[in-house]
């Protein structure tokens, strides 16, 4: 018998037996649905996670903290680290930074405000990819960035007594926070671009204080941070603005000498520079891994956005396992119908089986047309359980954020998806579904080719 005229035969045995089959299909539809949209719901979860983890921050960035030297020392890095880091394999750039040890003040013109200046390596950071809302990368050494926020605390000396008024009115009243949340610049940061700024800090010297001040031009924004609850009021500078500082102050990273003379004196200047925070940048994602294991090796502690995603994705991975394996369930209840559905087949069907004997049909053709027949129903019951499965799905991520607001009364996590069907599962569960349905069919299959051929030619079985 060629396998044309198996499928014809199944095909036409299956439409005598409609209602039965159909019910057969139905349960095993649902079995195969129940399966999918349980286990979209780790898959959902796993991507809102990973999503949120990874919002804004980037896959190749690498923290280090230090070089540990003993188990509870650890030393921090300085140009010797930052080189030997710089000739690893596949380190795409070393950013690092280290701020101005005071608060400096900042004027341009009548606008004054208070701040922390930070040193960075401008190269570096180019490479890396440091982000701008608006503006340039400086090219000149007292060409400065102002960080995305920085521009709102800066305020004439109007401003600030306004805003004083308004504090002492009402004692709850917070400082209003501008621009916090938005994306876009504001047209008072647009306007202070091609500015220049003094950044004045001061020092004691016996009983007198004396300030000083360094000329910059801003001429770039930094992008606004990817959390909305950040503000980013840095202002970022170059190695030299930070040296002309160190030559008022005579101090290291221009620390200011207290009052105190039992306080510890501030560092002495001609000491090695040590880096507050330092990032090692990979070229790619897949190398990240490999510098993170040289560096360990290298005793250097650091931390990777990989190392957390691998931890989260092993505990996803075991809960989407343990998902699988409870839907799993409802597809072999489904079983139990296409094995009673088949048995009945090899009952009704054991006259054509009798002359498919006599004609001389090998056990393996009569076995194959019930496996058939098993498999065709898998295969439509997997295929309706998908598609209601993805509509479950679809329905399910568009009313639970209705549902969370009518019951908590408070938005959910921005960005939540409870359910998400990847195409590797709906590949797994068809699989299951169809595997399933063959072995509910061997059984059946087998005990036809054991049909004796008389006692079916006279009906008798």
């Amino acid at each position: 018998m060629k396998w044309k005229d198996r499928f014809r035969f199944v095909r036409q045995n299956m439409k005598k037996n409609r209602s039965r089959v159909f019910m057969t299909v139905l349960a095993t539809a649902i079995g195969c649905s129940f399966l999918i949209v349980l286990a979209s719901v780790g898959f959902g979860l796993q991507k809102s996670v990973v999503a949120d983890i990874t919002e804004g921050r980037l896959l190749t960035q690498i923290m280090v903290h230090g070089v540990k030297e003993s188990e509870k020392s650890f030393r921090q890095i300085g140009d010797n680290e930052i080189g030997f880091m710089e000739s690893q394999d596949h380190v795409k750039a070393v950013t690092r930074r280290y701020g101005v040890q005071q608060s400096a003040e900042f004027r341009i013109g009548e606008l004054q405000g208070l701040g922390q200046a930070v040193v960075v390596d401008m190269p570096s950071e180019a490479k890396a990819g440091f982000e701008l809302a608006e503006g340039r990368m400086p090219q000149q050494d007292f060409e400065i960035i102002i960080g995305f926020n920085f521009a709102e605390s800066m305020l004439t000396p109007e401003e600030r007594k306004q805003m004083e008024e308004q504090r002492q009115d009402n004692a709850d009243a917070e400082e209003p926070a501008a621009g916090k949340g938005e994306k876009t610049v504001s047209d008072k940061a647009k306007s202070l671009i091609g500015k220049t700024m003094n950044v004045q800090v001061v020092q004691r010297f016996g009983e007198e204080t004396k300030s000083f001040a360094v000329p910059v031009t801003i001429v770039g924004i930094g992008k606004a941070p990817s959390r909305e609850w950040l503000q980013d009021r840095y202002v970022y500078i170059h190695e030299q603005v930070m040296k002309q500082i160190e030559s008022f102050t005579q101090t290291a990273y221009g620390a200011m000498t207290s009052k105190n003379p039992e306080d510890p004196a501030p560092e002495s200047l001609g000491q090695p520079r040590i880096y507050n925070e330092v990032y090692v940048y990979a070229d790619r994602a897949e190398n990240v891994k490999s510098i993170v294991e040289r560096l360990k090796t290298a005793n250097y502690a650091t931390y990777s956005i990989v190392d957390q995603l691998d931890q989260v994705n092993a505990v996803f991975l075991i809960m989407k396992i343990g998902l699988i394996l409870v839907g799993t369930i409802a597809v072999l209840i489904a079983s139990i119908g296409i094995y009673n559905t088949m048995t009945m087949a090899v009952t009704e069907r054991t006259p054509d089986i009798g002359v498919m004997k006599a004609i001389g049909a090998h056990p393996r053709t009569i076995k194959s047309v019930f496996l058939i027949e098993s498999a065709y129903i898998g295969i439509m019951g997997a295929a309706i359980g998908t598609a209601v499965a993805y509509a479950v799905s679809f329905a399910v991520n568009l009313a639970l954020p209705q549902i969370v607001r009518g019951l908590l009364d408070s938005n959910p996590p921005e960005g939540l998806r409870f359910s998400d069907i990847p195409p590797a599962l709906t590949l797994i569960c068809v699989a299951i579904s169809l595997l399933v349905a063959i072995l509910s069919g061997v059984r059946p299959a087998v005990r036809a080719t054991r049909v004796d051929v008389l006692k079916a030619l006279r009906r008798d079985i």
